[in-house]
């Protein structure tokens, strides 16, 4: 049996270092498989339940890196993801520290190198910056050696020490001196890494909201003595469950429970993105970290801890920041190939210039290639959109699964959407009159099912003040109906061969059950919307054709499948993903209930209603935790946006490597504004994926 975990990692500089840790991992005994994200410091691995993380945290550490788990024993109970912020903070002041002391050495070496100050002093100021400064980079390089892999750091160690090592030979020997080449370089990369270290932390905001949404203290009621109820403020990681809470006006509801007591509005924007404030009674369910607007409550806690909703929420949101996209292994296979052949490339410039120019014009081209080519950007290209598209999903209450649901989801040619509580309401209702006698018959079959059309007959029932009869030998036949035995007669409830709801025995129909649905608000809105980008809509139900035309109709959806029990749903998706002219199309499907599951994973991209079952948000790549069908259009043009971002900083990375790696082999780029352009190429990738949190979907 394998399981899935997923820690921090700290250290990592470029792409380079995430694949090295990969592969570390890989070769431990008992892990299946690994995938370390550059841009979320996050290392994700299936592992067999034997494997310790002790394990796990010596294999990143025998690559050069630090592993991150939750150490039980900390007396703050901080989690794994916490302690890395603070070790990053850490990081990121010690990096602060180097690139103010740097930078004023190498514009003293570089002032100096201008007006003729003595060599040895240039050495004496550049010794710091070369092995204090620059120390990490000698580190990572050594580390990279001893498991035969290269990084970005193995360029920038090989270029700067070529230039300091050239200047201590020209000082023995006589020659000109580049400290202030190796000095300079060394200053801008480290200010470019505190920058984009800077611009980073900004692209998991998402997650630090979501964590910051949680109430530290929940008010609970203890009986003393076994006898009266006492109030007490406890903190929340003590909240068990089945534990009685009091919650007041403005204050945060600390978990997941059902309301025993009392009502109120609540609001649940910081979870499922809808605006106005939820009506609550006694019974309803409430959600941890929402807000209670009016009156005061008792709920009994019914989910806490990991497992409460935005626990959950934190979880998905972490793991489809973590995660690849398709689109990443062009990036990934590039640069696995790419720091080798930057070596080779150099090598051939340093041979060329010094056959057919200068030794000098040979050891400064070289210097310039192994900069200019550092693949930084390349590597943060994909992961920084999907980090940033994904956190601003979760605020929209769009909850993304994986990179993968991301990416396709904006390549969708059709959509399906389900009837029965994804277009409609849900809440049906009979239209037809029925005799007391089938109507309290059908009702007493029914009273136990959860069916919308099942809960339209049973009030109706009881709205007629019907009691329902004692059902023997009841059997529920899937996607056909119901059958039982009331007062030693066999009756069956479901769908004629004609479409309609008929109540038959003995083969003799008894009575028909018209039933009607309300549309839901915005349906229009999504089906035009969706039709005006390219997608065909399309709409599935087990109605009548005439029922289905009417809802059709009121959605305005033209494409319909009607009298589709719910074990064909899944095929009706996969005949939509072969298109007229034998290519493959991708299809995505919206629904909410049990039957949905299987049509919800054989489509290319499952929407669930986050209103609707577990079964079918499981099966689901995208999960809409509000009950507006409008988040439909919205994670649609969210996964566009970030399409498109991705994309820029595609082109971005990979044009500025193809461009300025032959510049600079030409003898046209100098090593320090190398250095500068490989710094701000990582930056731009970074700061044009943060543009999607601006970005209206």
């Amino acid at each position: 049996m394998t399981i899935k975990k997923s820690f921090p990692i700290v250290g990592m500089h470029c792409a380079s270092c995430a694949k090295l840790i990969e592969r570390k991992l890989g070769k431990t005994p008992g892990v299946a498989s690994a995938m370390v994200n550059y841009a979320s410091e996050i290392a994700t691995v299936e592992v067999g339940d034997d494997v310790r993380d002790q394990d796990l945290a010596q294999a990143v550490y025998d690559a050069g890196y630090k592993a991150v788990f939750t150490d039980t024993n900390n007396s703050e109970g901080k989690s794994a993801e916490e302690q890395k912020d603070e070790i990053k903070k850490e990081e990121i002041k010690k990096l602060k520290t180097k690139v103010i002391v740097s930078g004023i050495l190498s514009a003293v070496v570089m002032v100096g190198s201008f007006v003729m100050f003595p060599n040895w002093i240039l050495l004496v100021l550049a010794i710091p910056v070369q092995f204090w400064a620059g120390k990490e980079f000698y580190l990572a390089t050594w580390s990279g050696l001893k498991n035969r892999a290269a990084s970005m750091d193995t360029l920038i160690a090989i270029g700067t020490t070529a230039a300091f090592g050239y200047s201590l030979y020209s000082i023995v020997f006589g020659g000109p001196t580049y400290f202030d080449t190796s000095t300079v370089i060394i200053a801008l990369i480290l200010l470019g890494r505190f920058l984009e270290a800077r611009a980073k932390s900004h692209t998991n905001d998402a997650i630090k909201k979501l964590l910051g949404l949680q109430a530290k203290t929940a008010r609970v009621l203890r009986q003393v003595n076994g006898k009266s109820w006492k109030e007490i403020d406890i903190p929340i990681e003590e909240v068990v469950v089945g534990d009685r809470i009091r919650v007041r006006p403005g204050e945060k509801i600390p978990v997941d429970g059902i309301i025993l007591e009392g009502e109120s509005a609540i609001d649940e924007s910081m979870v499922t993105g809808e605006s106005l404030p939820v009506d609550k009674t006694v019974g309803a369910n409430v959600i941890g970290a929402t807000i209670n607007k009016s009156g005061t409550f008792i709920f009994k806690a019914s989910k806490v801890g990991r497992d409460t909703m935005l626990s959950q929420i934190v979880k998905m949101v972490s793991e489809a920041q973590g995660s690849r996209a398709p689109i990443q292994r062009l990036a990934d296979t590039v640069s696995s190939y790419f720091v080798p052949i930057v070596l080779m490339l150099s090598v051939a410039t340093f041979v060329v210039w010094f056959i057919f120019g200068s030794p000098v014009s040979a050891f400064v081209n070289l210097v310039a290639v192994l900069i200019i080519a550092c693949p930084c950007a390349m590597g943060l290209a994909t992961p920084t959109a999907i980090m940033v598209g994904t956190g601003k999903g979760a605020a929209k209450g769009v909850l993304i699964k994986d990179a993968a649901s991301l990416e396709t989801l904006g390549r969708i040619k059709a959509i399906v959407f389900d009837k029965t509580g994804t277009l409609t309401k849900g809440e049906m209702f009979l239209t037809n009159k029925v005799g007391d006698k089938y109507l309290q018959i059908a009702a007493s079959l029914e009273q136990n099912s959860e069916h919308p059309i099942a809960k339209a007959i049973v009030d109706k029932a009881k709205s007629e003040e019907l009691k329902t009869k004692r059902v023997e030998h009841f059997k529920a036949l899937e996607g056909i109906g119901i059958e039982g035995e009331i007062d030693d007669k066999k009756y069956f409830l479901g769908r004629s061969k004609a479409g309609s709801i008929s109540l038959t025995s003995g083969g003799k129909i008894l009575a028909t059950f018209e039933v009607g649905d309300e549309i839901k608000d915005g349906v229009r809105e999504v089906t035009e919307g969706l039709e005006a980008k390219g997608i065909g809509v399309w709409m599935i139900t087990g109605d009548k054709k005439s029922v289905a035309k009417d809802i059709a109709d009121k959605a305005n959806i033209k494409n319909i499948m009607s009298e589709v029990m719910p074990h064909h749903k899944a095929d009706k998706v996969k005949d939509l993903k072969v298109g007229s002219d034998g290519r493959a199309v991708n299809v995505a499907f919206v629904g909410d209930g049990v039957n949905d599951a299987p049509a919800l994973a054989a489509a290319d991209v499952g929407i669930a209603m986050g209103t609707g079952t577990d079964v079918a948000i499981e099966s689901a790549g995208v999960t809409l935790l509000n009950k507006d069908i409008r988040s439909v259009l919205t994670a649609f043009n969210l996964s566009r946006a970030t399409l498109g971002v991705i994309k820029q900083n595609l082109f971005w990375a990979f044009g500025y490597n193809v461009i300025l790696i032959p510049v600079a082999a030409i003898g046209l780029l100098n090593p320090m504004i190398a250095a500068g352009a490989m710094a701000l190429s990582s930056i731009s990738v970074v700061v044009n994926s943060l543009r999607l949190n601006g970005i209206k979907v």
